[in-house]
């Protein structure tokens, strides 16, 4: 049995190995994606879009009571540790203000480019009973973050979904007048072109298979909104930035991933040009996997308190 996997953040659910028998018991089909490797460790092919998917529908229910939860083939199929460390991460900076997580519907968060899968959503408010709003600009991907809200009935007063209209748009048409967020979140598309993020795909296909396989298979699934945008994630960010100032009342932070390190100098100078009061850099690992969490604030440290009565 493999160790237990410390670069995950100490509050996550998947730091120690999967027990496949536990998860096959609550996913049936599941069992016929796992094997015993040369470690003697049992595990999935990871390049299977299936097996991640079984997985990923086991992982939710076992650990956040997430039933019947599916998405299209075509959907982003995200890694579940690593988007639970994402909320964990998120949680810590809220703890900052008073010293303590703030759970229950004190605290409500903003999903941008929630996706098919709700995955955000759902740790979130499994984990510290947070409400969430969740926008894409994928109406069928909302559609069928709908049905997992639908297969969940508890979910329904704590998960709302918005469809954003206008793709040059993040915040606008999705924040009215009066709302209040803590927090948004947001996992970029990260190649600039459908090329590059082929490219990228086929790497990590090669790495997962060992082999020299050069049919890229999307493993992780993935829309064009998903995976790649104009500009890449430099310039979705930097929008991302430039909106935010005009919402600076109504979210108190702002959270994105980065993914390209080299960006994030680009990005803490914009962010000093549009006058946020606190920017945080926050280091994420995922095995061999770096990312980062990019934190902004406009509101004084004084006035944060305000934000969770």
């Amino acid at each position: 049995m493999s160790a237990e996997k410390s670069s995950l953040h100490t509050r996550n659910l998947h730091r120690n190995p999967y027990d496949f028998d536990q998860l096959i018991s609550c996913v049936p089909e599941l069992k016929q994606y796992v094997f015993v490797n040369d470690y003697q460790s049992s595990t999935i092919n990871f390049s299977i879009p299936q097996a991640v998917k079984l997985l990923n529908k086991a992982l939710l229910l076992h650990f956040y009571n997430i039933k019947n939860w599916d998405i299209p083939a075509a959907n982003l199929c995200p890694p579940i540790p690593g988007r639970a460390d994402y909320v964990h991460y998120i949680a810590d900076v809220l703890a900052e203000e008073r010293n303590e997580i703030p759970a229950g519907n004190c605290v409500r968060g903003l999903d941008i480019g929630v996706g098919a899968n709700l995955v955000y959503p759902l740790i979130a408010h499994r984990s510290y009973g947070w409400t969430m709003l969740g926008t894409d600009i994928n109406q069928d991907s909302l559609n069928n973050a709908r049905v997992i809200v639908d297969q969940n009935p508890d979910l329904s007063p704590a998960i709302q979904l918005k469809h954003q209209e206008n793709p040059d748009h993040l915040f606008k048409n999705i924040i009215d007048t009066g709302d209040r967020f803590t927090f948004s979140m947001c996992n970029p598309p990260f190649h600039d072109s459908r090329a590059s993020a082929m490219k990228g795909n086929l790497r990590k296909t090669r790495n997962l298979n060992r082999s020299k396989n050069q049919k890229p298979l999307l493993n992780f699934g993935g829309q064009q909104t998903e995976l790649w945008c104009e500009g890449g994630e430099l310039a979705f960010i930097s929008k991302m930035i430039h909106e935010s100032r005009l919402y600076s009342s109504q979210v108190l932070w702002f959270t994105c991933l980065v993914s390209k390190k080299d960006n994030l100098h680009k990005l803490t100078t914009l962010l000093k040009k549009v006058k946020a009061v606190d920017i945080k850099i926050i280091d994420m690992a995922q095995g061999q996997k770096i990312s980062r969490i990019l934190a902004w604030t406009f509101v004084p440290q004084q006035d944060r308190n305000d934000w969770f009565s």
